[in-house]
């Protein structure tokens, strides 16, 4: 029988965060995957500057490290194509830290990045780590959580359980409750191209609107060494409604599109289209209870706009390391206390995936889309407003808001 402070489930981003800012707080803990490392998990790929920006809060020296690996694409701006195929570019500013300018954001193939995460585990030596290890059984104790293996060969007590295996987690739904919600969770696929053609010169990522698929999108995300992460996602209640195949969605797009199909044309297919869902966080939900937190995907944090969740499981990682350090010191683990976390997740997150919701209803409408995309493509004005944007959340929340666009459009 292991004995620990913290016990997390799930060694992906949210989890590795967690045990990472738990050591750096001085709390060992124990962290457990079913995967053998390195192994593929699939996902968009995108990496945005939430992650970059606490990694380096928490040491500087990580991000340095995580420069220093070939696995990432710079990426410095977003372009958004219309259903009417009016392009629309958004640079994003460089990010500065003590030594030198980092991107915004970048993408990098999970099985490298969640590699880098577990390499940077196994640097702290009170956190331990198992992989190959699968958690099949959770009880309550007296004084917090036992769990163990399929076989009883590993046996862990915890006093705080912190539950991070992802979308697909057990514990989530059967003891915490958290149900599928067709209308707030979405279905994808993705797939690896090579030699995909007319990407931005600056590593844009690309999202495209278009009609046959909205409020859905199809991407494209650039890769290292002439690659790109290719897919397509949409809210399953309305895959459910359209009666719709996203591979065979996807592959229509690739071969059909009039402009997207010429740049697919000499394109090789490295990995087919793979399947997974995303539980979105467009809904409020109770995301702790007696002596447990979940976080990232297991607590359904993910951006309902872009469908990203490496960032808000990082971020919610962090909240629930520093909410188990005050737990600890106060020897308090109630449903009660541990509100405290599900408040401050509410504060930090809720309000920008509030926004993103109303950001993706809108854009279930085509011609909305449209009219946007075609007043602002050429408006510099409203071009720079939405780079300061991509940073500063309180601008953000001005883009549902028709006043500001009427007051923005009126003094162009």
């Amino acid at each position: 029988m292991i004995t620990t402070p913290v016990c997390i489930i799930g060694a992906g981003p949210g989890g590795a965060a967690t045990a990472l800012r738990l050591s750096y707080l001085g709390i060992p803990s124990v962290i457990i995957d079913k995967a053998t490392f390195p192994r593929d998990k699939v996902c968009g790929d995108a990496i945005s500057g939430k992650v970059t920006t606490l990694l380096n809060r928490l040491d500087p020296q990580i991000l340095e490290r995580f420069h220093q690996k070939a696995m990432q694409t710079d990426v410095w701006g977003v372009r958004f194509i219309a259903p009417n195929h009016r392009i629309v570019d958004i640079p994003f500013k460089p990010q500065y830290t003590r030594n030198f300018f980092q991107a915004p954001g970048y993408v990098a193939k999970r099985i490298d990045f969640d590699q880098f995460l577990i390499d940077e585990l196994r640097l702290r030596p009170n956190i331990q780590l198992y992989t190959g290890e699968e958690i099949t059984h959770f009880s309550r104790t007296s004084t917090g959580f036992e769990v163990q293996n399929e076989t009883g060969s590993l046996r862990i007590q915890a006093r705080l359980l912190i539950v991070a295996n992802g979308a697909q987690s057990a514990f989530s739904r059967q003891y915490a409750g958290l149900e599928k919600d067709s209308a707030h969770h979405a279905g994808a696929v993705r797939a690896y191209y090579q030699g995909v053609t007319d990407m931005h010169p600056d590593n844009f990522i690309e999202l495209h609107f278009i009609r046959e698929i909205t409020p859905g999108y199809f991407w494209i995300f650039p890769l290292p060494d002439g690659q790109a992460n290719v897919g397509l996602g949409m809210r399953t209640d309305i895959i459910k409604r359209k009666k719709l195949n996203l591979r065979q969605a996807m592959q229509d797009i690739i071969e059909n599109h009039p402009v997207i199909s010429q740049r697919f044309k000499n394109a090789t297919l490295i990995d087919p289209p793979v399947g997974y869902g995303l539980p979105l966080g467009s809904k409020t939900r109770t995301l702790s209870g007696d002596h447990f937190m979940l976080v990232g995907d297991a607590a359904h944090l993910v951006d309902p706009l872009t469908g990203e969740g490496i960032g808000n499981a990082v971020y919610s990682g962090f909240i629930a390391a520093e909410q188990a350090e005050q737990c600890l010191a106060s020897e308090q683990f109630s449903a009660t206390y541990l509100r405290s976390y599900d408040q401050r997740i509410a504060r930090v997150l809720g309000s920008e995936m509030k926004l993103s919701y109303q950001m993706q209803q809108a854009g279930a409408y085509p011609w909305l889309l449209n009219i946007v995309a075609n007043i602002i493509s050429n408006n510099r004005k409203v071009l720079n407003y939405l780079s300061a944007m991509y940073t500063d959340f309180s601008l953000r929340e001005q883009l549902v808001r028709p006043f500001f666009w009427i007051k923005l459009l009126w003094r162009r």
